[in-house]
């Protein structure tokens, strides 16, 4: 079987049926972070377009009263579920509070790696995941190194790499600002000793 027959790329975005647009628009911005984009104007049905992460939300306007949609249930990690990955989650979890959305919390452990999960709904009921999924290494079930496995896991060693060389990057920026601003301050210093 070949490794790509379709030619997929990425993920491009995910379509919701939903109750309210509006409802819907509000909390993948604020809650989320998705920022509105334009859809096509010849579209002739309500909806909203969103974009962030690299991929896209289009909210549809339900042809059903809200009676017909499906209703909350209970928070569930099993349940169907859009997972989003965060790079702090005890930042999540506070504004998650300071949201005042109810979700519920998990933490999965394998081989002495951990990773925190935040469940919750969005206005219609769709179940949302945030989740530090990035500690855990993505491997092949059956060998190779050519896998796209291999190359995400080598992305996430690069991409870890980066960041620790741009905090040192920062350390010695930081350095070199306060040694500037302690050199501004002794130059400033009158001495009696050249008078």
């Amino acid at each position: 079987m070949k490794k790509n027959p379709l030619r997929l790329k990425s993920v491009n975005h995910i379509s919701i049926v939903c109750n309210s647009v509006e409802k819907s628009l509000e909390f993948y911005h604020k809650v989320l972070g998705f920022h509105p984009v334009q859809r096509p104007a010849s579209f002739t049905f309500h909806g909203a377009w969103l974009f962030n992460y690299g991929m896209g939300i289009h909210l549809l306007q339900s042809d059903h009263d809200s009676d017909t949609m499906p209703k909350k249930r209970v928070i569930n990690p099993k349940d169907n579920h859009l997972s989003f990955q965060s790079e702090d989650m005890a930042t999540t979890e506070k504004q998650l509070k300071k949201m005042k959305i109810e979700y519920v919390k998990c933490e999965v452990e394998d081989d002495g790696i951990f990773i925190d999960q935040l469940f919750f709904h969005d206005p219609d009921g769709l179940m949302i995941e945030i989740c530090n999924c990035e500690n855990l290494p993505i491997l092949p079930v059956s060998g190779g190194g050519d896998s796209p496995i291999a190359v995400v896991n080598a992305a996430r060693l690069c991409s870890i790499q980066q960041a620790e060389q741009q905090q040192k990057l920062q350390q010695i920026q930081n350095a070199a600002v306060q040694m500037m601003q302690l050199q501004q301050l002794l130059i400033s210093i009158p001495c009696n000793a050249c008078t």
